[in-house]
């Protein structure tokens, strides 16, 4: 047992002294020229003075929680509470800032050519992916030392999932009101380039990279992958698992976790260009040297722990697999050598009208591959792991898949964070005025890096889908080991009910986040405009635009926006319990699944692939940057943006909310029940 506990520990250290190591070489390469460091500051205050706020703001709310749970559950809530939310914020912050640290100095390694340029964007993205499992693991096992309990860390989960929701509502409408402001004056009625410095806007968009891409995605995974460990857990503790594996079963997720680190941190350095130059290659050489490394470490601690039990191995393999087919789907949809992204390109020469019909159909159409992906996994994980004998054992199968596809985090988040400061560094090299050869280096970073930060969303989608099956597999057991009947069926009206509410949550939800992101892009289109009309040769380039105003609106909005879809997660799932019933809370959490992981697939990729059309057709086709066709695709963009980078991501922490959140007080609700 010693050794089994060892192990998570052991590499949750190595993970934040790799990424330690990592940010230490990275700090010492050089920033460039004097504009480029300034260009770099003012992102640099600007993302950091944001997410202050933001911190701020949310621990205000936090703190009241805290105490809300322990008076009303207990106190090893109200601590795990505290702590989970504080590590999601560490993790997002350190994605935040490390983004904001590599861009510039990536931009100036373009000089030297696509490699050079590429491994340490990469090395950035890695310092964010290593920080967050090594966080994950040491809080985990830290709790589950102190506790001996999986039930009393549903707390630890809730924590980190809020501050996730926060951190992706709030960073997702920060960096698309900033972007679609940006773009539709700039690029459409003035006709200047993205990341041109006479566009008053361009700071806020470049600091709406790092607090939405890196610290939003950063909270998000971290959240992720401690509510799937912790799923896998509370389904451990179940009798049947627990007579059969003992605490092994309890530590299983974790062990997985740990031996991914080691494997991450080998598959890191396999992270280089071949022949051909290809980067979407290099990225991907790291993420399969990950997963073979993975599955062979665990082959031999499998057989020490389990003694060799083969259905636990095979869900290993079948998490592992799922995270590459959804990785293989998310690019075909949305990179742009692939048809869906070219067929919505070519959309475009008829205008913005069938631009966005294309985009549309790509998106619903891309919900399909993954839905057969995950069912087949569902499938297979329940059957081999013994579901036909033992429901139990079956459903732990599927948690211990889901754990497998969260192992490599790691490796998955450094090439999500990779797509961020290579697009910063774009931004900056343009802004700062360096030669075009450097813009040929950073451009081919960045259109790949819209991919990966897909892929990534299609990963975070497919996993959270799975860690919440077992979440509501957790909520189940609970209710029957208090000795209540739970049974979902749809001609119990209350329990259709509850699924009818649940699958319209996500909707709800999301409506206000693509309107909020709407109602500050209106804001920063009027900002810009303004600057444009009274600040006298803005556009000749003799006067210096005013970027704080256009930094303070969306600022100001983001905070503003995120309460009432906060308000939303956390709320619906007590006022349901409460009010109609635990049967119906059991539906409205199978509604919000469902209907969740669709429309965040539909909303994340679809948005990507409208992204790319407009990239594909800025790289000279269908007549290039100064034609109808660009015009056309920059309206697609900007919808897509309020769908793949604020509303889609933001519906994983939803999902998860309900579901811990209703674990945490289905004890009183069902207290509540017999009276």
């Amino acid at each position: 047992m010693d050794l089994i506990i060892l192990l998570p520990i052991i590499a949750g250290v190595i993970a934040l002294a790799y990424a330690g190591f990592l940010a230490f070489r990275i700090l010492k390469e050089e920033e460039g020229t004097d504009e480029m460091k300034s260009i770099a500051k003012a992102i640099r205050e600007g993302a950091k003075a944001y997410l202050n706020r933001q911190y701020r703001t949310v621990f205000i709310f936090a703190a009241v929680i805290a105490i809300l749970f322990v008076f009303i559950i207990n106190w090893q809530s109200g601590l795990g509470f505290i702590v989970g939310a504080a590590l999601s914020a560490v993790a997002g912050y350190i994605g935040m800032n490390m983004t904001v640290q590599a861009n510039v100095r990536t931009a100036n390694k373009a000089r030297q050519g696509l490699g050079p340029a590429l491994a340490l964007a990469f090395k950035g993205g890695a310092v964010s992916g290593f920080s967050i499992v090594g966080l994950a693991l040491l809080g985990l096992c830290s709790f589950y030392l102190l506790f001996q309990q999986a039930t009393l860390m549903v707390g630890f989960a809730f924590g980190a999932c809020l501050i996730s929701l926060f951190a992706r509502v709030g960073g997702g409408i920060y960096t698309k009101a900033a972007d679609v402001g940006a773009d539709l004056v700039g690029k459409v009625e003035v006709g200047i380039p993205e990341d041109d410095p006479r566009n008053p806007a361009v700071i806020a968009d470049n600091v709406g990279d790092a607090v939405g891409d890196c610290a939003g995605m950063g909270a998000d995974l971290f959240e992720t992958y401690v509510v799937t460990a912790l799923a896998a857990m509370l389904l451990a503790s179940s009798p049947a698992v627990f007579l059969k594996f003992g605490t092994n079963g309890i530590m299983m997720p974790m062990i997985i976790g740990g031996i991914a680190i080691f494997s991450t941190i080998i598959g890191s350095l396999f992270v280089r260009l071949g022949k051909g130059n290809s980067i979407m290659n290099a990225l991907y050489k790291g993420v399969i040297v990950t997963a073979i490394i993975s599955v062979a470490i665990f082959f031999f601690i499998n057989m020490y722990i389990t003694g060799g039990n083969l259905g636990i191995f095979i869900d290993v393999i079948i998490g592992l697999v799922v995270m590459a087919l959804m990785v293989v789907i998310t690019e075909y949809f949305t990179a742009y050598r692939y048809k869906p992204v070219l067929t919505v390109s070519e959309a475009s020469k008829t205008g913005a009208g069938t631009n966005v019909i294309a985009g549309l159909g790509m998106g619903l159409r891309s919900t399909f591959p993954p839905v057969i992906v995950i069912v087949a996994a569902i499938l297979l994980s329940y059957y081999v792991s013994g579901g036909a004998a033992s429901p139990e054992m079956g459903v732990y199968g599927i948690s211990i898949a889901a754990a497998a596809m969260l192992s490599a985090t790691g490796i998955i988040v450094a090439i999500d964070s990779y797509g961020p400061i290579t697009d910063n560094a774009g931004g900056i090299a343009e802004m700062a005025g360096l030669p075009a050869e450097v813009r040929a280096v950073t451009d081919p970073l960045d259109a790949v890096g819209n991919t990966t930060k897909a892929v990534t969303k299609g990963y975070a989608i497919g996993s959270a889908a799975l860690a919440a099956l077992s979440l509501f597999a957790a909520f189940k057991n609970e209710i029957i080991s208090k000795g209540f009947a739970f049974n979902l069926t749809i001609d119990n009206p209350i329990v259709l009910v509850g699924l009818m509410l649940g699958a319209a949550i996500p909707f709800l939800f999301t409506s206000f986040l693509t309107m909020a992101v709407g109602r500050a892009a209106y804001q920063v289109v009027e900002e810009v405009r303004r600057q444009f009309r009274e600040i006298k040769g803005i556009l000749e380039g003799t006067a210096k635009p005013d970027y704080g105003k256009a930094v303070d609106i969306v600022t100001k909005a983001a905070l503003k926006e995120m309460i009432i879809p906060a308000i939303i997660a956390v709320g619906s799932p007590l006022v349901v319990g409460f009010l109609l019933g635990y049967q119906a809370l059991g539906g409205m959490l199978v509604g919000v699944i469902l209907s969740g992981f669709l429309l965040a697939i539909f909303m994340t990729t679809g948005g990507a692939a409208w992204d790319n059309a407009k990239k594909y057709i800025e790289l000279g086709n269908f007549g290039g940057k100064k034609s109808p066709a660009h015009a056309a695709a920059v309206v697609g963009d900007t919808v897509g943006d309020a769908f793949k980078d604020t509303a889609g991501p933001a519906i994983n922490p939803l999902i998860k909310v309900m579901n811990t959140i209703s674990i945490l007080f289905l004890a009183l609700i069902l207290i509540y029940a017999l009276f």
